[in-house]
């Protein structure tokens, strides 16, 4: 009787274990925030026409994107499309910067892997 008690305390520990890493992962998989996400797949399906097979081929792209890169850096590389478009000084900055080239990227090896994970 003893012994079935331990088996039980041992799986009990071993399940909240197992529990706990997927939560971490989950959390770090799914560290970008739902607006963020609905944008990206917005912004997909206008390139990609606006049809249930670009549904689930742009949310699979999000989701591989988000597996890739952390949401601090996808942010940083957003701000640098949309900041290289100005004209100027401004966007010159943004355009040649060793930072914002870095960071954009990243952004765009995460959408290749994506584009042939999903496409």
């Amino acid at each position: 009787m003893a012994a079935v008690g331990s088996v039980r305390r041992i799986v009990a520990a071993l399940s909240a274990l197992t529990a706990m890493a997927t939560m971490g992962r989950a959390a770090d998989i799914n560290d970008y925030p739902t607006s963020a996400r609905a944008e990206y797949v917005f912004g997909c399906l206008k390139a990609n026409g606006e049809t249930r097979q670009a549904i689930e081929q742009c949310s699979c792209s999000i989701d591989i994107i988000a597996s890739i890169i952390p949401y601090e850096r996808y942010v940083s590389a957003e701000t640098v499309l949309s900041m290289a478009q100005h004209r100027g000084n401004l966007g010159g900055q943004f355009r040649t910067s060793e930072q914002a080239a870095s960071a954009l990227n990243d952004l765009r090896r995460a959408q290749a892997e994506a584009e042939v994970r999903c496409f």
